[in-house]
């Protein structure tokens, strides 16, 4: 179990935020005649969520949505810990939700339940289908550079290793979402399938990037100082953090590499144990609606996993949208779990030393 535990905390994110206990608010909000439904989601752009998720779902279903709030992991090992918790609803990384799909915490949910599942889009399907939860937003990886200051375009994951960006990148940490990601480019950039070798010539590779990589990075917000301080020139990033970053340094551009990029999906579940099972996926249902997955493509800036929704040209920048969503590989995370201890000690080895 301790191994289980630390295999959860390691497969963190990007999105950080201070968790909550809602357990005394949920019975107080039982008692005013509302259905209470309690859902333990994302902290970013908590306000955000509010306005544009939760309160029409509360006026539609004359529910009160009680929320807990934090990063993906922590939330995910509490459950974990506590099944019985209290929670309705849970959003997490996909990796969470994949290892706690395997622990067995979460009811299987059908078109049945959630008929918008029929409008997912083919990745998503796929998510959906492996049995991580229902993907309620996705992302990928791409390059994010100061095209002035390298002097030259980069178009190609290949680009990252050119001896002259020596000292000028930085790249997602192994702990991060988007750290494993980079490991599949790695191995690509080395011929080989990383499913075949558990990621050995990954690690060769990025041996090979080491002198080019200034440091780490565990936080959006960090890449986007060092960005604006000028330490790095580049960066492999998600494309959640492309505004932050852009935001601190106008000449910072991002692509996506015509080759394909590896995308993550956000995923939502109904715990075995919830007790409003019936609201729960009334809740998950107009979660991945057409309507709800446009509005939070606009406001929360990320990418839509229904079908149906279309965005125009200013809406879907930065975003596993069309032709990037076209070329996102989505990646095994049982696999990525399984092997994660082994990658963070040899990732510390190589890049952290």
């Amino acid at each position: 179990m301790k191994k289980k535990l630390m295999i959860g905390i390691l497969a963190t994110t990007f999105l950080m935020a201070a968790c909550g206990n809602s357990e005394a608010n949920t019975k107080e909000e039982s008692k005013s005649g509302s259905k209470a439904l309690v859902v333990s989601t994302f902290g970013l752009s908590e306000d955000i969520v509010k306005k544009d998720i939760i309160a029409p779902f509360e006026k539609a279903n004359d529910a009160k949505v009680t929320l807990e709030v934090g990063n993906s992991a922590d939330r995910y090992t509490k459950l974990l810990n506590n099944p019985n918790a209290g929670i309705d609803v849970i959003e997490l990384a996909q990796a969470n939700a994949t290892q706690g799909n395997k622990e067995e915490l979460f009811e299987k949910i059908t078109e049945k339940e959630v008929p918008n599942i029929k409008e997912l889009t083919s990745g998503a399907t796929e998510v959906y289908e492996s049995g991580a939860g229902i993907p309620i937003a996705v992302n990928s990886i791409g390059i994010v550079y100061d095209k002035e200051k390298v002097g030259k375009e980069i178009t190609s994951w290949d680009d990252l290793w050119s001896s002259d960006l020596k000292g000028k990148i930085s790249v997602p940490d192994i702990s991060t979402t988007a750290g494993p990601l980079m490991l599949y480019v790695a191995s690509d950039h080395a011929g080989v399938d990383i499913t075949t070798d558990k990621g050995k010539a990954a690690f060769e590779a990025m041996k090979e990037l080491k002198p080019n990589v200034v440091k780490t990075y565990s936080k959006s917000s960090d890449l986007a100082n060092m960005f604006q301080s000028g330490e790095i020139e580049v960066a492999v990033v998600a494309d959640f953090a492309v505004d932050i970053i852009q935001g601190a340094s106008k000449e910072a551009t991002y692509v996506v590499p015509k080759s394909g990029t590896y995308a993550n999906f956000n995923t939502i579940n109904v715990p075995k144990n919830a007790k409003n099972k019936e609201l729960a996926y009334a809740f998950v249902n107009e979660r991945i609606s057409e309507a709800s997955q446009k509005i939070k493509a606009v406001s929360l800036n990320e990418g839509p996993t229904n079908s149906k929704v279309t965005l125009d040209e200013k809406q879907a920048e930065n975003k596993t949208y069309g032709e990037v969503a076209d070329r996102a590989k989505t990646v095994d995370f049982s696999f990525i779990n399984d092997n994660l201890s082994n990658w963070v000690d040899q990732w510390n080895r190589t890049m952290n030393q």
